[in-house]
Formats: C-alpha cells, sequence, structure tokens
C-alpha cells in the first residue's frame, strides 16, 4: 500500500497556496521559539480572525450562541480556542490538540558564573535531546524576568542580525582523543552544557572584585537593558535556542529546516484550519500545549485540569452548565493529537520498518498509536476513527516494545479518518515510530483518551526530530492544513 508523493498530484494553483501556507509557518516558527511567544502569535492571529477572549466576553455577562468564536489561556503558556457549533455540544467537540514545547536548554536559577575571564551560564536541558548536537552553534536568549515587584521584562537576544549570539564550547580535535572514545550519550555531558556569554572584565574595581570582573561586566549589560540584578534570575523564565530564522531547505525549495518544527508544524496548521471555518456543526476545538516533551505535566501541561476546566467555563457561559453535560461533550468528542511522527531516513534506514514508515511528502501520518515497549504510553486509535484519512500522516499508535502505555486507537475510529482524508482528498499515510524494539515516543493523546472521547495521533513527518534543526516537507504541511480543516468539518 505504498502512498504516491503528494508532489505529483498538485496544480500550478495549488503550488501557490501550498507556499503560502509554507511562508506564514516559516513566520510563526520565527517568531514563535518558546511557549509564551506562541501564545502571543496565536493570540494575534486569533483576534485578527474574530475570535475574543472567553473571560472578558464571561465578565460582560454575554451568553455565547453559535457561531461564536472565543480563547482562553492559562498561565501564558496554553491556550485553548473554541468556534462554538450548530448543534447541542453536549454532542462533542471536533478537537485538535497539538503542543508548542520543543526540546531546548533552561537557564538554571543560580546560572551565572566565571571562569578564567570566561564568564557563563548553566543551563538544564529540557526533553530529549541528543546533547552533542547543541554544541559549536549559534544560539539565543528568549523569555522573561519577573522581579520581586511584578514588573515583567521580556528577553530576546540573538535574533536579530545585529545581536550578539551566545554559544557553547567543544574540546578541539586535536586534543579530542579520550572525548572521541566515549559513547555518543556521554561524549558531551548535561553539566557542561553551559553558555559562553562573556570574556570582556570591567576596570578599575576594587581588588575584591577583580576575579569576577567579566561576570560584573555583563551583569552591568543586563541592568542596563533589562534593569535587571542577579537575584533576578530566580524569577526567570529563559530558554537557550537555536539563533536564526526557518530556511528553505533543498535546491528545488520543497522542505522546511528550522528549530521547533516538533510540534510548532501541527499547532500553526491547526491553527491555520480553525481560524479559516464558517460556522461549523460541531463545535470545534483547537489545544495548544506545554510540556508535552516531559510527559505533559504541570499546570500547563496537558495532565492539568486546564482543558477540563476550559471546556466547563464554555458551557457556563452558553448558560447550559452541568457535571453531567461536561463529561458528556468531553466523551462523545472526536480528537486529533496533532502531533509529528518520524520521517524515513535512508541514511539511517536499520532504525525503520519501511512498510510502516512515514515519508517525506506523501502526506501527513497516521499514528495508531504512540509510545514505546510494546506501545507503552501511547494512545491506540479505533480502527473506525483512522478511515477518515492520505499524505498526511496518521499514526493509530506510535512507539515500540509491546505497545506500552500507548494509545490504540479503535479500527472504527481509524475507518472514519480515513473516510473523511479521503472525501477531502487529503494525500495521507500510515506509520509507526521506527522498528518494534527500537525505541519510541509519547504525544497527548492518551491522556485525551482518559474522558473516553476518540483520539488518534495525526501530524507531519520530521526528519532529525529533536535536533536543534528539523526538517519538513512543505506538501506535508500543506496537506496536514488541508486534513484538519476537513476533520473539523466533519468528524
Amino acid at each position: 500500500m505504498e502512498r504516491r508523493n503528494a508532489w505529483l498530484s498538485y496544480t500550478e494553483a495549488e503550488e501557490k497556496k501550498l507556499e503560502q501556507v509554507a511562508k506564514a509557518y516559516r513566520n510563526f516558527l520565527n517568531v514563535g521559539k518558546t511557549e509564551r511567544e506562541c501564545v502571543t502569535q496565536i493570540i494575534r492571529e486569533a483576534r485578527a480572525a474574530g475570535y475574543e477572549s472567553l473571560e472578558e466576553k464571561t465578565a460582560k455577562g454575554e451568553k455565547l450562541k453559535a457561531g461564536d468564536k472565543v480563547y482562553t489561556v492559562g498561565m501564558k503558556k496554553i491556550i485553548a480556542l473554541f468556534h462554538i457549533g450548530q448543534d447541542d455540544i453536549s454532542e462533542g467537540m471536533n478537537i485538535l490538540g497539538a503542543h508548542i514545547d520543543s526540546p531546548r536548554l533552561d537557564v538554571k536559577q543560580n546560572p551565572l558564573y566565571e571562569d578564567t575571564d570566561l564568564a557563563y551560564l548553566d543551563t538544564h536541558y529540557y526533553g530529549g535531546v541528543k546533547k552533542y548536537q547543541w554544541v559549536t552553534l549559534p544560539l539565543a536568549i528568549h523569555g522573561v524576568v519577573v522581579k520581586k515587584d511584578g514588573s515583567t521584562a521580556e528577553v530576546n537576544i540573538g535574533e536579530d542580525e545585529d545581536d550578539p549570539i551566545v554559544y557553547i564550547t567543544d574540546l578541539l580535535i586535536h586534543l579530542a582523543g579520550k572525548q572521541m572514545q566515549k559513547k555518543a550519550a556521554e561524549v558531551i555531558e548535561g553539566e557542561n552544557l553551559d553558555i559562553l556569554i562573556g570574556s570582556r572584565p570591567l576596570k578599575d574595581l576594587e581588588d575584591d572584585k577583580k576575579k569576577e570582573a567579566v561576570k560584573q561586566n555583563v551583569l552591568n549589560i543586563l541592568k542596563e537593558k533589562y534593569d535587571m540584578e542577579e537575584e533576578d534570575f530566580l524569577s526567570a523564565e529563559l530558554e537557550i535556542v537555536p539563533a536564526g530564522k526557518a530556511r528553505e531547505c533543498g535546491l528545488d525549495r520543497s522542505m522546511i529546516a528550522a528549530y521547533g518544527q516538533d510540534d510548532r508544524v501541527c499547532a500553526y496548521t491547526s491553527l491555520l484550519a480553525m481560524l479559516g471555518m464558517d460556522t461549523p456543526k460541531h463545535t470545534s476545538c483547537c489545544l495548544f500545549t506545554d510540556k508535552e516533551e516531559i510527559g505533559s505535566v504541570g499546570a500547563t501541561g496537558m495532565q492539568s485540569r486546564f482543558f477540563e476546566n476550559a471546556v466547563a467555563e464554555l458551557l457556563d457561559a452558553m448558560g447550559c452548565y452541568s457535571d453531567l453535560r461536561l463529561r458528556r461533550t468531553l466523551k462523545n468528542s472526536s480528537m486529533l493529537s496533532s502531533d509529528v511522527s518520524a520521517g524515513y531516513d535512508p541514511a539511517y534506514g536499520e532504525a525503520f520498518e519501511k512498510k510502516n514508515a512515514a515519508y517525506l511528502g506523501r502526506g501527513i501520518v497516521l499514528n495508531k498509536f504512540t509510545g514505546a515497549r510494546g506501545k507503552s504510553g501511547s494512545n491506540d486509535a479505533n480502527a473506525e476513527y483512522v478511515a477518515l484519512g492520505r499524505g498526511i500522516v496518521l499514526n493509530k499508535f506510535t512507539g515500540a516494545r509491546g505497545k506500552s502505555g500507548s494509545n490504540d486507537a479503535n479500527a472504527e475510529y481509524v475507518a472514519r479518518v480515513r473516510n473523511i482524508f479521503d472525501s477531502h482528498e487529503v494525500a495521507f499515510q500510515t506509520a509507526e515510530l521506527g522498528k518494534v524494539d527500537i525505541g519510541g515516543g509519547g504525544t497527548i493523546a492518551y491522556i485525551a483518551a482518559l474522558y473516553g472521547m476518540e483520539v488518534i495521533d495525526s501530524g507531519v513527518a520530521v526528519l532529525s526530530m529533536h535536533a536543534p534543526w528539523e526538517v519538513t516537507s512543505k506538501a506535508d504541511i500543506y496537506e496536514a492544513k488541508k486534513a484538519y480543516k476537513a476533520f473539523l468539518l466533519e468528524a
């Protein structure tokens, strides 16, 4: 059941639409390198499309009705958009759920130090990374510093062409004999991922301060630019990410190379699908979560009550809240867990099972389950739901080693999804995340499935996933947007 390359089916008009989507997506990647930045941009685009704050409408006492479009935000790092449909909401919503956090390095709370006339910031890596990939790259600092008085300074250093970048050093090859004998996981240790941020000492310091003259110079710069004291690191959220803009990749410009495409490629195409809808039959929802890369934990992760509370507030604003109605609404909903899949890489073909791999350019991917150790931690979608979908990858489940921990979608649901995708001429494929005993990975699908709703993973294939720079196909991005819109309309 080999799938055709989606590029072969496009008309000239479709290619123009594809390029428009790709250009908008690159801009989203450029302005959204952190969860907070993504939420800010999502709100900006949603408001331009007529969405209003749920809290603002509630404060005015306005009752929601069919056609209304609202959003609600949690801690500036998780957001849900709702487009009220014509049918009773207790019949269920059509939900797209993506995550907007990505692997990175986080600056520690007491990070700044000086060693032999060089100033550094200590970091702690976030999510699954190959640590050796993060050295000798131009890096940027994004985030916020919140001072004791509650005032906030936004930090963005390294993106403007006139900005300095920061950097992690590596041992020169001439002295790296012992280092080269280490396992890849040990070549660069986590505690050595320190960010080089300065080397110029302040002059004319008192003798007791001369040993940290470079550090003091850095502090003076931070004070001047952000009115920041060293203690303010205690209440800062500073993320170290690759510097530079998303770029077209390949001599044919058919791909995009950028940081954070896991999972912002699915987040942005979900947003485009949502914003481009007329009043739907079923209420539509787009959920963008934080903390997926570390287990969806915390107040802004999918395991929190944010989504459930948001739906409760929505029902209340519609004048129809009850605990039973809330439970029915969630149980009767259908969801695509909009998350990426591992693209087949012929350079590392031994890690994939070719009949069940996702290929760049062949559309969105359906993963029936995700996870590891026998589908561990994954969501295994019903076959009926998978039947909705082609081009985009349908992952009924992802993972390895016995589907352990996965959500395994029902056959009926897989079938529904296949049918939807085919009826809207969406290019899609099905896949698993590598060979059975090689590894695996998780998504938010299994958490949403706890409500009893139908869920399947469906997203874009990515090369070099979790690397500082990842690669996707423009065709798959375009098919994802088509797939998500079709799902919101008909699931």
